[in-house]
């Protein structure tokens, strides 16, 4: 079960990072230029509010230097580029089981 949901996590994912890297596309196409849009820039336009307390929370709670080098860099990379591996990475982890079952039954 647990693999099942890693799977549909990991398709959602690269879904929603498919459809980033369509929109950077055309949206490069229709300027005749390279261009990309932050995955920052998603979170903001989506949830404004969870942004602000999620950097508030990490600052308080967990580090602040985890803050400003690393999610920030994160979070200014195009969508695509952060969220696909991300959803790979799912995909992979999903999988592990299943490799495992069927190198043991053989």
């Amino acid at each position: 079960m647990f693999r099942l949901i890693l799977r549909l996590i990991g398709l959602w994912l690269v879904a929603v990072a498919l459809v980033a890297l369509v929109i950077d596309g055309t949206s490069s196409i229709a300027a005749s230029a390279w261009s990309t849009t932050p995955l920052g820039k998603y979170w903001f336009d989506f949830a404004p509010e969870s942004l602000g307390l999620a950097q508030a929370a990490i600052q308080r709670h967990v580090n602040p230097v985890l803050w400003d080098p690393v999610i920030q860099t994160l979070l200014a990379q195009p969508a695509w580029v952060v969220i696909g591996p991300l959803g790979f990475l799912f995909l992979w982890l999903g999988e592990l089981g299943r490799r495992r079952r069927r190198s043991a039954s053989l």
